[in-house]
């Protein structure tokens, strides 16, 4: 049996901004920038996926100006890192983690708001992971790092698509629900984890090139076969 949107428990959006407002104020932390900058960073991260979620689909002001409880979990996560990040020695590992938590949860509310809006499934899919994925490329740039989005030795998009595609089918055969919907965050959480700790990677943008481990200059990263 399926279920609206709007009749989907909030907690599993705010979840969402949670997991990805820790992984901003981790990285905060890791850059050495004050509790403002932290609580900023992890504002940007965990609303910025749903801001830009809800401007294109054009159903109002986005959720995060017109429901306070969406302020919560960006203050509790800069105040989770403030007090614990002294305590925890591997803080890339912590960041990929609830990165990883909200890039699985991200893609199916955004994937289920556009359904509901009336979008197309492929639409739907696409929005979803524009949904996951936003947050995490504003933070990136904001803290001058690589987007995670565009490194060539991590795969991050293709899980929130898997993600977004698995709830899209769900929907339209009728079969989303509380169950499976654990069930995708299971599959995406899981298989971005493994990618970042096997270092999976996606074919080049070039077939033919490969990638060098070591490079005698700028411009030098890859070599024609």
């Amino acid at each position: 049996m399926t279920f609206a949107f709007d009749n989907a428990p909030v907690w599993l959006d705010l979840l969402g901004v949670f997991f990805f407002a820790v992984s901003g104020s981790l990285l905060a932390a890791r850059k050495h920038i004050d509790i403002v900058g932290s609580l900023l960073l992890a504002s940007l991260v965990g609303l910025g996926g749903g801001v830009i979620r809800d401007i294109i689909l054009n159903t109002g002001p986005p959720a995060a100006f017109t429901t306070p409880a969406y302020l919560v979990p960006p203050v509790l996560a800069t105040a989770l890192v403030y007090f614990l990040f002294p305590y925890v020695q591997r803080y890339t590992f912590m960041l990929t983690l609830f990165d990883a938590g909200g890039l699985a949860l991200f893609c199916m509310t955004g994937t289920i708001k556009a359904l509901a809006s009336g979008m197309n499934p492929v639409a739907s899919v696409l929005l979803g992971v524009t949904t996951a994925v936003g947050g995490g490329l504003l933070r990136d740039v904001t803290a001058n790092e690589v987007p995670e989005l565009f490194n060539p030795k991590s795969i991050y998009a293709v899980p929130a698509f898997v993600g977004a595609a698995m709830t899209s089918a769900l929907w339209v055969f009728g079969l989303f629900n509380v169950l499976t919907a654990a069930v995708v965050a299971a599959v995406v959480f899981a298989f971005r984890v493994l990618a970042w700790r096997r270092s999976w990677q996606a074919p080049l943008a070039v077939n033919g090139w490969q990638r060098r481990s070591s490079d005698p200059k700028p411009g030098a990263g890859f070599h024609r076969l």
